[in-house]
């Protein structure tokens, strides 16, 4: 019972995060900092509500990270990406239901895409966001030199800035489970472009775990 609690607070937590942002995006038809603090809050709202419970990672990329620094097993992790990524899934067909009953168009679904840079500067770009921001999270919830009782408001106002930094030149996803949703529905380029979101985090991801290491966050 204690894993499939952990899976559906993943599920719900990432869930939120999608939800929240991308409707930000397309149904409010927020600015850069609107969105930013859609997905800040979001992940905040959610690190508290159910980061006590599964850790709080709503994110592959971050997943990917606890794992390599031998936080949780190759099971759990297999089982958060799934319940991340479903999330994610789920809160884009929600999305679209909303956009419809507007009466708009699908294809914008708040999802992540370049039309300004090159695909390798989207891959520098999203995966030097990633690396930043799970270096945050891996040292501010570490055991040797954490805040806990912080974290999930470092995390989401982290998670804020970033997304002001990036938003114009990738979409900033920084988080495969994010884009992954919102291209299924929306299609197009989002979906040709897909490979760079779940790559670049994923790259990201792993530099911060060794990064974190270095810099003690695995001790005890």
């Amino acid at each position: 019972m204690n894993v499939v609690r952990k899976y559906t607070a993943e599920f719900l937590g990432t869930f939120l995060l999608v939800l929240i942002g991308t409707s930000a995006v397309v149904i409010a038809n927020g600015k850069v900092l609107t969105i930013a603090l859609a997905f800040g809050l979001a992940i905040t709202i959610s690190a508290y509500a159910f980061g006590g419970i599964s850790g709080g990672h709503f994110n592959p990329a971050v997943t990917t990270a606890m794992l390599i620094n031998k936080r949780m097993s190759g099971k759990d992790a297999v089982g958060y990406i799934i319940a991340q990524i479903f999330g994610g899934i789920v809160a884009s067909a929600f999305v679209a239901l909303f956009v419809n009953a507007l009466g708009q168009p699908v294809s914008n679904l708040g999802q992540t895409d370049f039309t300004v840079i090159d695909p390798w500067m989207a891959i520098v770009v999203e995966a030097l966001m990633t690396f930043l921001f799970v270096l945050i999270i891996l040292n501010v919830t570490s055991a040797d030199h954490g805040n806990g009782q912080f974290a999930g408001l470092v995390i989401g106002v982290s998670l804020a800035l970033f997304i002001i930094v990036a938003l114009n030149l990738t979409g900033a996803s920084l988080n495969p489970a994010r884009s992954i949703g919102p291209a299924l529905f929306a299609q197009g380029n989002s979906l040709g472009d897909l490979w760079v979101y779940i790559l670049a985090p994923e790259v990201g991801a792993v530099l911060a775990a060794f990064a974190s290491r270095f810099m003690g966050s695995e001790q005890k």
